[in-house]
């Protein structure tokens, strides 16, 4: 069971709402993955990180439901408004996750907190994202051109 809590839930359907009426906002996009059991789309906010040209995703719950539907289905779409991109999702191994968790909390600072406040890092510094790499989730965004 996801560690997503009430008003995170009313929040991400908040975020879902806007950017299919096509008012995106932020650094959000929407991920959308096939569910490891039913193989019905989840879709769930996301804030990629970009490094190098390169977006990655990384999770701030623990045990997030998404992160277990990536790595079963591995592909899935993500939206920024109404703009939709199939892409592939490889999890990036552990020795090379910290400089790219490096990168978090500077490209989006509002989206520190939760990473915190969940045990997911010990700090909010890009050196307390670094040392989290080893039990953080990260997935290397690849465009499939579905």
């Amino acid at each position: 069971m996801s560690t997503i809590t009430t008003r995170n839930k009313i929040r991400n359907r908040v975020v879902v709402l806007f950017h299919r009426i096509g008012l995106p906002f932020g650094p959000m996009r929407l991920l959308t993955v096939p569910g490891r059991k039913t193989g019905r789309p989840y879709t769930t906010p996301v804030a990629p990180v970009l490094v190098d040209g390169t977006h990655y995703l990384v999770q701030a719950y623990p045990n997030a439901d998404w992160v277990k539907n990536v790595r079963a289905a591995g592909y899935g779409t993500l939206a920024r408004g109404r703009q939709i991109e199939w892409v592939n999702l490889v999890e990036v191994p552990q020795a090379e996750r910290g400089s790219i968790l490096r990168e978090f909390p500077i490209q989006n600072p509002r989206g520190v907190a939760a990473f915190v406040r969940n045990g997911v890092v010990a700090s909010e510094s890009p050196d307390g994202f670094a040392a989290a790499a080893p039990h953080c989730p990260l997935f290397r965004v690849i465009p499939n051109g579905r």
